[in-house]
Parts: C-alpha cells; structure tokens; sequence
C-alpha cells in the first residue's frame, strides 16, 4: 500500500520520443515545425474537422475563440457552470461578463431548459449573449441537440469545451466538433497528453488561420516587427506537439482502458444502494476520463468528502466533483440560471459527487484496493 494511486496521470505509448528526437535533429525547437504542422492535421483528421490550430493550454484555445467571435468588455457570454474555472476565466480575460447556466441530470452538463430561461431574459433586456461555452463534463457530451436548436434559434455562436472528451462521440459525431469552434485540453491529467497545451478546431479555415496569426503576437506580414492589434504568445511548441503526436496513436486505446475502469467500478457497486456512478446519454459515448459517482446522503451515512479523506488515509487519490462556478468567490456577482426552481442539480452534483482513480496504468489489483476502501467506508445510514 506504499504506492499512490493517483486520479488520472500522463500514460507514455512509446512513440513519443521519436517524434521528439526529431525535433532535436532538425533543430526545430521554437513553436514551429513539422509536429506542430502534423499534430494539427492528424487532430483535425481524427475528430473530422477542416482545421486545427495547435496552442499552449486549453484556456488559450478558450480565449482565441472567444476574441475570434468578437467578444469584447461588457458582453455577456454563457457558460457551464459545473466545471474547471478555466472554462470562464478567458471570459474575463476580454472584460466580458459571466452568466452561468445550472446542469441537468442525464449528462451532468448544461441543461436546455435553464439556457431557454437565459435566453429569455437576454432577449428582453436587448444583450444576447456573444457565445455559449458548453462544457462536456468528464468525457460525457452535453445534450447537443436540444442546446444547438436554442442557440441557432438566437443566432448565437457555441464554444464546445471539449476538454475533458477527446474520443468521446455524440450521435455518432466526435465531441468538439458541434460549435463554431472546439476546444481540447493536453493537460497533464486528461486523456492524453502533451505535458500541457491545447487545440482550437473547426470547419471555418479562415478563423483557424486568423487564430494561428492572433498566437503568435499578431505580428503583420512585413521585414519588420509591425503590430495592428493584440496578439498572444499561444502556439505550442515542437517539442510539446512531438509528444501529442504519440500519444494520438494510442488515443482510442486509452478510451476503452478508462471505459474498462468505469465498468468494473459500476459493476463492484452495484450491491450498495446510494451509490449512482455518472450516466452516460443514450445515443453518446463517453471516453470517461474521469469515473465520477454521487452518494446518496439519505441511504449512506458517509459524505463523500469522508469517503474521500478514507482513500486518502489509504493512499489513494479522490477528489470531488467541480465546485459550480456560480459558487466561486471570483464569480460570486455574476447571473445564474437554475435547472428548474428548488433544483439546482450542479450543487447537488457538487455536493455528493466523488471523482475516483481513472489512470490507465493502475492494475487491477490496485483499482481493488480502491473498490475495496470505499465500500468499507459506504455504511448504510439505518446501520449501527
């Protein structure tokens, strides 16, 4: 029991190293070069978009396409609230104002009915929103559907933070590939990894051409360094994108290997009332990067932050679900539409949900020990 079992870390496949030492020979150090070139195309190819612009986080890829749609000080922009605060904070960074939209409980993600409501009152008060950013939580598609019919009903653009769902599908399509833009992060904890970085994608050429000239400080076709408008330092490194291109190969390898971790989890569960792991949406499938559940306070005398600190003591990493953004001090003023009234699923989810271990390198003896901890810790509330 010496060894950490940790919640989700970087899992090599053996070919990153290649491309590396690739970038060594040639000399290709700085953000260019062929893998930056190859990871962007091999990306689009997979998910099966036109374009792919490679950048430095997740959060970088967020605030691209945030200033490509425009979004400027003042606008109200619609986000996820059950979610990593990275989703938001590019908001932000443009001046723009936060409004957070409740989840529903199939997905976990953005509920429609909560997003008509905002769409409602934006439409009264005269400022629609300048985008939506639906986040698709631990791998899970959102309800594309019925979200796409309320946006495009407003004209309004979707930034899908697919984050967490590179593999996942919705209806046969790749996560990340329903809005004006997409957004995948390469973090050192998701699915695969780049160390860190992200990647912008979508059908609009253009604007991935224009996100790639906004990366890289927005320097104007001259001999001279000339500058018209503010640009970032957001392109990923040849380095960093070497390693993307490994780990690409191994993509759907590791997405039945966090799924196969899911399943055992669900099925050694399935003897405790008050335990409900994740739902996965008819019609989608999930990558589950993360094996998410939720306790029932009035069936196990435990809160899942006991649970928690009992893998803890057992030197295992567990964290809970994202605290709602809605919750957050930074946020704390902001608007907040609510799934339906006395129902705000995302502090529910908040407030009983735990993430287990979903590394793709623990043995099954190891995930055992985790199954085993929480059910020692899972006593109904009517026993003594």
């Amino acid at each position: 029991m010496n060894n950490r079992i940790l919640l989700s870390s970087p899992h090599m496949g053996g070919t990153e190293q290649k491309y590396i030492q690739e970038a060594f020979d040639t000399n290709w150090i700085a953000p260019l070069g062929s893998n930056v070139n190859g990871f962007e195309q091999e990306l689009a190819d997979y998910v099966g978009v036109k374009a792919a612009s490679a950048t430095s986080a997740g959060t970088a890829a967020i605030h691209l396409a945030l200033d490509l749609l425009g979004v400027r000080a003042g606008d109200p922009v619609f986000c996820s609230t059950l979610t990593f605060i990275a989703s938001a904070n590019p908001i932000l960074y443009l001046g723009a104002k936060p409004v957070f939209i409740d989840s529903e409980e199939t997905t976990w993600n953005m509920s429609p009915q909560a997003l008509e409501c905002a769409f409602v009152d934006a439409k009264r008060n005269g400022q629609l929103p300048k985008a939506v950013i639906i986040v698709n939580l631990y791998g899970q598609s959102a309800q594309m559907d019925e979200l796409m019919a309320i946006c495009d009903t407003y004209g309004v653009p979707i930034v899908e933070d697919a984050a967490e769902s590179l593999g996942s599908t919705y209806k046969g399509k790749k996560s990340g590939t329903f809005g004006k833009f997409g957004i995948y992060s390469f973090n050192g904890n998701k699915i695969i990894t780049t160390s860190g970085g992200g990647m912008l994608v979508s059908n609009d050429e253009e604007l991935i051409s224009r996100s790639r000239f906004l990366a890289t400080q927005a320097r104007d076709m001259a001999k001279h360094y000339q500058h018209s408008v503010v640009g970032y330092n957001y392109r990923m490194s040849n380095i960093v994108a070497g390693i993307g291109r490994g780990q690409l190969e191994v993509l759907d390898e590791r997405v039945a290997q966090k799924r196969d971790i899911f399943e055992r989890y669900a099925e050694a569960f399935l003897q405790v009332e008050g335990i409900q792991m994740m739902p996965e949406l008819d019609g989608t499938f999930s990558n589950r990067w993360l094996s998410t559940m939720t306790i029932d306070p009035n069936l196990i005398q435990q809160t899942p932050y006991e649970i928690i600190d009992a893998l803890n003591d057992a030197n295992v990493e567990a964290r809970p679900v994202w605290k709602p953004l809605h919750m957050q001090p930074l946020f704390a003023d902001c608007p907040f539409y609510v799934h339906e009234e006395n129902n705000i699923v995302s502090e529910r989810l908040f407030a009983t949900g735990i993430c287990l271990p979903s590394d793709t390198k623990m043995t099954l003896e190891e995930q055992q020990r985790v199954i085993d901890v929480v059910l020692e810790n899972c006593r109904a509330v009517s026993a003594v």
